[in-house]
């Protein structure tokens, strides 16, 4: 028999968050009435389990005494096995859904890719991702906009900064910050050699304006005129626009759109969502004292994963995961790869949860 766990302080949580979902005010606010309808559902849920392992207890109990009655003892001892192992799968369920909610739940995802060592090779390679999330994308039917990029002479991407809009991007992508490595025959290389080379990507979740202001002092925006490729107006009008943000010197630019106002608020959202990266980054690292129970610390030096093409291998460093399925991952099937940093990532929290629990 499992032992239940405390869920006072959900049962005190759920009655708040049932008097503010009461309160007509409350969807004035489109952002925050999402915030606290996810978590009365995350919260109810948890209650729910709490209840269905406690009428399956209670069954048990009654199912036993049946046990000392010839007439009844077989179909007891197999209703007894049957609801304990409804209850070992409650209870995992029911621990998983007590985890902390990731507070970027939800969010739209803004992804960089940049092309690292390997020359014009690893900018073919940065385009080969870019492609692998767009289609991942087309194919949860997230939405996906460009928001920055700056084409290679190879054909691929010196750097490609693009946003993707959907309920549980985040949950499915937060995973993919870090060095990517391929292996493979380059097609200018003439005598058949593997070459290695790398893009980084880094996976931020979109700020929201109410988390990150900055005041316009703190910013140096300056404007010109696009160059590459692009189309006449692209070409002609001073629409690319470059924003320093002068406290921390980072610096954006973005010239894809014609119009100087768009390229500006895209070149915005990129910088938020770097403000509250960084922002986030300081609260972890204040109040964490290991990161043993993260897959990955999201640092985009950290090599985290090989794509060989002569063994059509794709290999994830920090799980021990491999799988052929190499080119079908490119194609935009990365549901297994992603399952299982998922599952490893809530292992690791759970036994992090239950270390601290009982101390």
């Amino acid at each position: 028999m499992v032992d239940l766990p405390n869920i006072k302080p959900f049962l005190k949580r759920f009655d708040e968050l049932e008097l503010k979902i009461a309160n007509p005010d409350l969807f004035k606010d489109a952002t925050g009435a999402s915030i606290i309808s996810r978590e009365h559902s995350r919260i109810k849920n948890i209650i729910e389990l709490h209840q269905k392992i406690g009428t399956a207890m209670t069954d048990i109990q009654q199912s036993t005494e049946l046990l000392s009655d010839p007439e009844f003892a077989e179909t007891a001892r197999e209703e007894i096995d049957l609801l304990n192992k409804n209850i070992e799968a409650l209870h995992n369920d029911l621990l998983l859904a007590m985890l902390p909610a990731d507070p970027d739940i939800g969010r739209n995802t803004i992804i960089e890719i940049r092309a690292g060592a390997g020359g014009g090779e690893a900018s073919l390679f940065a385009a080969d991702l870019y492609r692998m999330y767009c289609k991942l994308a087309e194919n949860k039917g997230w939405r996906n906009e460009c928001l920055s990029q700056s084409a290679s002479e190879t054909g691929g991407f010196k750097e490609i900064i693009f946003l993707i809009k959907g309920d549980d991007v985040w949950s499915k992508l937060k995973f993919e910050s870090g060095v990517h490595r391929v292996q493979r025959v380059p097609v200018t290389e003439a005598n058949g050699r593997i070459h290695t080379s790398t893009a980084t990507v880094a996976v931020l979740p979109e700020a929201r304006d109410v988390e990150i202001k900055i005041d316009p002092s703190e910013l140096e925006i300056n404007v010109c005129r696009a160059s590459g490729p692009g189309g006449q107006g692209v070409n002609t009008t001073d629409s690319a626009v470059q924003i320093l943000h002068k406290p921390t010197g980072m610096t954006v630019y973005c010239a894809d759109e014609r119009s100087q106002l768009k390229n500006k608020n895209k070149a915005m959202t990129v910088l938020k969502s770097r403000l509250l990266q960084i922002k986030q980054k300081e609260e972890k690292d204040k109040y964490a004292q290991d990161r043993k129970n993260q897959v990955g610390t999201g640092d985009r030096s950290e090599r985290i994963r090989t794509y060989n093409f002569p063994q059509s291998r794709i290999t994830d460093h920090r799980i021990n995961f491999s799988s052929h399925s190499l080119h079908e991952t490119l194609y935009g099937d990365l549901g297994d790869l992603i399952n299982a940093l998922t599952k490893e990532d809530q292992n690791r929290k759970l036994e992090e949860m239950l270390r601290v629990n009982e101390q």
